[in-house]
């Protein structure tokens, strides 16, 4: 019997748009990844324990005043110290909800999985702008990916 590998998504969702991406990036991670287990769970909710439990990270966040949303800071700032050794090399992807152009949010981001040491293996998804419905199809291919390369060990 093999072992289900882990993606963890920890996405902050205030707003109807935010969760419907959300969702479709749950729903292109279960598809075709037999091997693999999703778990979506808000920052305010996960822990140290999730993290360490997984094998692969999707983080998701709203760009809030060239930021990142403070749910996800508040996760980064719990998780640090009990993921920093333990999680070193952990693969992720990021996908921000920016309603300018997203680079303040992502540097913050990058600063902090810099410093965890994480491995990001794709450049961040920016859904910039009025909200298209078109990033719902690339949050869906965001998840599947994650999840298909996860399955298939290359992640």
């Amino acid at each position: 019997m093999s072992i289900r590998k882990r993606l963890l998504v920890v996405s902050h969702t205030p707003s109807p748009n935010t969760r419907a991406l959300a969702d479709a990036l749950l729903a292109g991670a279960q598809t075709d990844a037999p091997g693999v287990e999703v778990r979506l769970v808000a920052p305010l909710e996960a822990g140290p324990e999730d993290v360490l439990a997984a094998d692969a990270l999707i983080l998701g966040t709203t760009e809030n005043l060239g930021y990142m949303s403070g749910a996800l800071k508040d996760f980064f700032d719990r998780i640090y110290y009990p993921c920093l050794e333990p999680k070193q090399g952990l693969p992720y992807a990021l996908y921000i909800r920016a309603g300018h152009d997203g680079t303040g949010t992502r540097r913050a981001v990058e600063t902090i999985t810099t410093g965890l040491r994480w491995r990001a293996v794709q450049e961040p998804l920016i859904c910039r702008g009025e909200f298209d419905p078109a990033f719902i199809d690339q949050c869906r291919e965001l998840g599947m990916a994650m999840a298909m390369g996860l399955d298939a060990g290359i992640i």
